[in-house]
């Protein structure tokens, strides 16, 4: 099936479906596609029937929603467009971090894969956005960064943020206030009892003081073992 096939609401639900299980095990189902989206529940569902129909994904009833091979293509040209588009209005056109998630949206269905292959080549093939999302190649190879939530049990000692979600931009301001940012080296110690929280050290120069993060900032951060 062409691109020029799929609607921008078919997109849409493909590159969600993608997003929701690249870096979750959990279950893909029409209430995450909801909550993930804004979308009513009703609506989730006709738009998975129409694409189940176009092969696009499989659904064994009450089950889970996996993309097949064909949508899974379609998918990553989607997140390869968002995060190309991403990065370039970053390096190039001087938005933050934080502004970029929106543009992108409206963005990624109207450029052209011409547009997209000249906008890589001049960012030199970049293999990550600005939130340290991997950017997809041309054929669709897609490597993930060997990371894991902040969040995530035995996580301490001194990691490298690998991944900061871009779900909300509020978070990213307030992380960027502190110098947090992909690439940055934390030392990471528990929180007060009781508190679900966690106290980091950024290691950077703008930054040296110690900084507690909820459990929704944790989350949302990716890292990697400095200690091994």
């Amino acid at each position: 099936m062409p691109r020029s096939d799929l609607t921008t609401s078919a997109e849409n639900y493909l590159k969600a479906i993608w997003s929701l299980s690249e870096w979750s095990d959990e279950p893909v189902t029409v209430s995450r596609i909801a909550e993930h989206t804004g979308l009513r529940l009703s609506s989730v569902s006709d738009g998975i029937r129409r694409l189940v129909a176009k092969e696009l994904l499989h659904h064994a009833p009450y089950g889970s929603i996996e993309l097949t091979d064909t949508g899974r293509a379609h998918a990553l040209d989607v997140v390869r467009r968002h995060r190309l588009l991403e990065t370039f209005l970053v390096s190039t056109l001087g938005y933050t971090w934080d502004e970029v998630h929106d543009e992108a949206e409206d963005l990624e269905h109207a450029v052209s894969d011409r547009l997209i292959d000249r906008i890589d080549a001049l960012l030199g093939r970049p293999e990550r956005d600005p939130h340290g999302d991997p950017i997809p190649s041309a054929d669709g190879t897609i490597r993930l960064p060997d990371a894991r939530p902040l969040s995530a049990d035995g996580v301490a000692g001194r990691v490298v943020v690998e991944r900061i979600s871009d779900r909300d931009p509020e978070l990213l301001k307030h992380l960027a206030e502190y110098g947090i940012t992909v690439g940055t080296e934390l030392e990471v110690t528990p929180g007060a009892p009781f508190s679900d929280s966690l106290v980091v050290v950024p290691r950077c120069d703008c930054h040296d003081e110690p900084i507690s993060l909820g459990r929704a900032a944790a989350d949302a951060l990716f890292v990697s073992s400095v200690d091994g």
